[in-house]
């Protein structure tokens, strides 16, 4: 752009800003940043590219684009990206012929693009499974309500969270139809102003396009929102703040001491809100006692806690989150196998039973489920609980399902052999399961399986207290 001071102050607020948190302190996430690297000297070869067109320089820039959409699908509107920036401020579109050349030019990265979207979409086919339970109506209302959620949240970044909920009973109808209305006179007036403010033109349109493949039309998991997808979008609209406030002040008295003072206290009290949301990841428990104080009805948070908890021996405070992420979604499969976890430990089997069924209910290949019910079939002290034949099935149908042996499963298998009389199947398999634990350093869970080999050697089946 020729401009270093705004484009430093974009680059700096992207750099800061609270919502950035999420996608560099989350070790899941750093395939934004990644990717985000590979998009960004994409956009520097892409530069490089125009300067002196050659092949050797557009082939470079095509392995950089398709290394960030190796590390992040979320890459695929990049063509469109290098279109807006021939606009501005590359400054190659002159005409309509211009454009059409500039479109044919892109069919290569284009074609990288579509690629990517295509191998990416087996990957996330469970999770956008889960979310086909919402309506194409209700995703599409809630997508237009997301882009003003995320422009509000870069002005005023509080009350962040690593889990928004969708709503339960929808969103009122005025607020789609609202943002729908808003979004196309924003579009409408960006694009009267084309030619004298093209910075407008140009930093909306990269918002809308880069946040589109993650806005929840596609739904991913059943969040309404999430922080880290506004991660490279975002630049788009610091782009149009900072141009357009340096318009507004150019013909002011003190205009570069009244725009330094404003960009420093903003950069500092972005900087000082990250600090403060980076601190609610130091640990788990943390994290998401923070997200039930600063949503409502945060089913997903309140089923996380509970598993932590539970894994922590706390099994009262386990129970109680549990049942209240069954209160907010009753047929969330997650919850009702936590709540079936806590009871177990906590010496109920008969009701842990019934949540762990109602789990199967609603999702039939919900596996730690299985496991669980597996388990307690197999092991229970109380006869009229135990099942072997079918703690058999369910175990052995999660061994199959998961394509690779797991030293839990194996051990639970091993026990529901043992139950029908199986005893040498039950050493097998959990010999089986000491192999792996070997491999991966388990030597607590080796120490119990020798035990439990030792009670199958003198043909006794498992029972487990609480």
């Amino acid at each position: 752009t020729g401009s270093d001071w705004r484009s430093a102050f974009v680059a700096a607020v992207f750099a800061i800003h609270p919502l950035r948190v999420e996608s560099v302190v989350w070790i899941e996430e750093r395939k934004d940043v990644l990717s985000g690297a590979f998009f960004m000297l994409t956009l520097a070869a892409y530069s490089y590219y125009t300067r002196t067109r050659s092949v050797a320089r557009y082939v470079t820039m095509s392995i950089l684009l398709a290394a960030g959409l190796l590390s992040k699908p979320m890459l695929v509107t990049t063509p469109v990206i290098l279109l807006l920036l021939d606009y501005w401020p590359l400054e190659r579109v002159k005409n309509s012929r211009d454009l059409w050349r500039l479109i044919i030019e892109k069919i290569p990265v284009l074609t990288l693009s579509v690629a990517g979207a295509f191998l990416s979409a087996g990957g996330i086919a469970a999770a956008h499974d889960v979310a086909d339970q919402l309506s194409l109506l209700a995703r599409i209302g809630n997508s237009f309500v997301s882009y003003f959620v995320y422009i509000w949240q870069m002005i005023w970044p509080a009350n962040l969270a690593a889990f928004y909920p969708f709503p339960q009973d929808g969103l009122p109808l005025w607020q789609p139809i609202a943002a729908a209305g808003t979004l196309v006179l924003i579009t409408v007036a960006v694009f009267a102003l084309r030619k004298s403010r093209k910075y407008l033109f140009v930093g909306w349109l990269w918002y809308l396009a880069m946040l589109l493949p993650v806005v929840g039309i596609i739904q991913i998991n059943l969040q309404a929102h999430a922080d880290r997808y506004t991660y490279l979008p975002q630049i788009g609209l610091c782009i149009m703040i900072a141009w357009g406030v340096a318009d507004l002040l150019m013909n002011r008295r003190f205009r570069s001491q009244v725009a330094t003072a404003a960009a420093v206290i903003v950069i500092f009290a972005f900087a000082f809100v990250a600090r403060v949301q980076a601190g609610y990841w130091r640990d788990s428990e943390t994290l998401w006692t923070h997200t039930i104080s600063v949503t409502k009805n945060n089913y997903f948070a309140h089923a996380s806690l509970a598993d932590l908890l539970m894994r922590r021996g706390r099994l009262n405070e386990a129970i109680e989150h549990s049942e209240e992420a069954l209160r907010i979604r009753p047929n969330d499969t997650d919850a009702q196998n936590n709540l079936g976890l806590a009871l177990l430990q906590n010496g109920d089997p008969k009701r842990a039973v019934a949540h762990f069924e109602k789990a199967l209910e609603i999702n039939p290949g919900h596996m730690n489920a299985e496991v669980n019910l597996a388990w307690v079939l197999a092991t229970s002290p109380d006869d009229s609980t135990r099942n072997g034949t079918r703690a058999v099935e369910l175990a052995e149908d999660v061994l199959n399902r998961s394509g690779h042996a797991n030293a839990i499963v194996l051990r639970t298998l091993a026990a529901a052999y043992a139950e029908t009389g199986r005893f040498s199947d039950a050493i097998t398999t959990a010999q089986q399961a000491i192999e792996i634990c070997r491999a991966i350093g388990n030597e607590g869970l080796i120490v119990d399986l020798q035990r439990n080999i030792e009670s199958y050697r003198a043909n006794q089946p498992l029972r487990s207290g609480p």
